[in-house]
C-alpha cells in the first residue's frame, strides 16, 4: 500500500508554518495589511481535519489567531470561516469540480475571497486593499506550489 504524504502530514512543518506565519505578518504588518500564508493555512486545516491530527491543528488555530488579532478581526473569525467552507462549501465544489491537481488552488481562491468579503464588512474597500489580496494570494500559490 503506497501512501501519499506531502509536507502538511508532518507536525514539524506545521510548526515552521506557525513560526513562519507570527514572523512574517509581524514583519510586513509594519508596511501593509498582510495576511501572508493564509491560504496555506487554509489548506493546512483542511488536511488535519481531514486526517484527524488535531494536536497540529491548534497551532494553525493560534497561527489564525495572531493573524486576526494582527488585522483587527474578531477572535475565531478567520476559524469559524474555515470550518464554515470546509463543511458547507467544499463538500460542494468536489461535487462538482473533477480538477483534482488545481482544488487545492481553488480552495485558496475561495477562501481568500470570503476574508476579503470579511474585511469589506469591517473596513472600507479601496483599490489598495485589492492589491494587497492579490499580492497575497499570488505568494500563498507560489508557497503553496514550491512548498507543498
Amino acid at each position: 500500500m503506497n501512501i501519499k504524504m506531502n509536507n502538511l502530514d508532518k507536525p514539524l512543518f506545521i510548526f515552521l508554518l506557525f513560526i513562519s506565519t507570527i514572523l512574517i505578518n509581524t514583519i510586513a504588518s509594519i508596511y501593509f495589511n498582510s495576511i501572508m500564508l493564509c491560504g496555506v493555512l487554509f489548506i493546512a486545516f483542511l488536511v488535519c481535519i481531514k486526517k484527524k491530527y488535531y494536536y497540529t491543528l491548534s497551532f494553525i488555530i493560534l497561527s489564525f489567531l495572531f493573524i486576526e488579532l494582527n488585522n483587527g478581526f474578531k477572535i475565531f473569525s478567520l476559524t469559524l470561516l474555515a470550518l464554515f467552507l470546509y463543511t458547507f462549501i467544499i463538500s460542494h465544489i468536489k461535487r462538482f469540480m473533477s480538477f483534482s491537481l488545481f482544488n487545492p488552488y481553488i480552495y485558496i481562491f475561495l477562501f481568500y475571497f470570503s476574508i476579503f468579503l470579511i474585511w469589506s464588512v469591517i473596513y472600507e474597500i479601496n483599490a489598495n486593499l485589492v492589491i494587497i489580496f492579490l499580492i497575497n494570494i499570488l505568494i500563498d500559490f507560489l508557497v503553496f506550489g514550491l512548498l507543498i
